[in-house]
């Protein structure tokens, strides 16, 4: 799943407003103006149609894996407030262990911490999406990139629980 259909999924699902979205990306650490904003939620071509050129496809912009974790990132600002560092705690330490995170991984945590879900809630958000999930797999796709029971999340059950939290947050 591309991280502009991402984007767009997660909008859509949580209601969130083109203000507000511009305003995550800042506290996520990017500049991004409503109008790159509108490009970015610009839904692409199915791969069906490549061939045939199209004149919105020109104006989409890719939304990169850096722009994606910056958004999560700023959403979990946005909804949960700014962390205070602790002392003797490097500040980047998060954006360093992250990028080896697969995105939908990613997504996924940054998604329970800021919507302050806890596994049985994400466990309905699935059920709600369609898709039944134990505890030990979830908790597998939660874990950090290189512990020996970490899995990758694919992008089916990414769009299984965007489709629950739509079913969730709009009813």
């Amino acid at each position: 799943m591309e991280n502009n259909d991402i984007l767009i999924r997660l909008r859509y699902a949580l209601d969130i407003r083109d203000k507000d979205m511009v305003e995550i990306f800042k506290l996520g650490g990017i500049e991004v103006t409503r109008d790159e904003l509108r490009k970015i939620l610009i839904k692409s071509k199915d791969e069906y149609y490549e061939d045939e050129i199209d004149e919105e496809s020109e104006d989409q912009m890719k939304c990169n894996d850096k722009m994606l974790k910056s958004f999560l990132n700023g959403f979990v600002t946005f909804k949960r407030g700014p962390q205070q560092p602790k002392p003797g705690q490097p500040k980047d330490q998060d954006a360093a262990e992250q990028s080896k995170d697969h995105v939908n991984n990613m997504l996924l945590k940054k998604l329970k911490v800021a919507l302050q879900l806890k596994t049985e809630d994400m466990l309905d958000i699935l059920d709600d999406g369609g898709i039944a999930v134990s505890k030990g797999e979830l908790g597998a796709i939660l874990r950090k990139a290189g512990h020996r029971n970490y899995k990758e999340c694919g992008d089916n059950f990414a769009r299984k629980f965007l489709k629950g939290l739509t079913v969730r947050y709009r009813g």
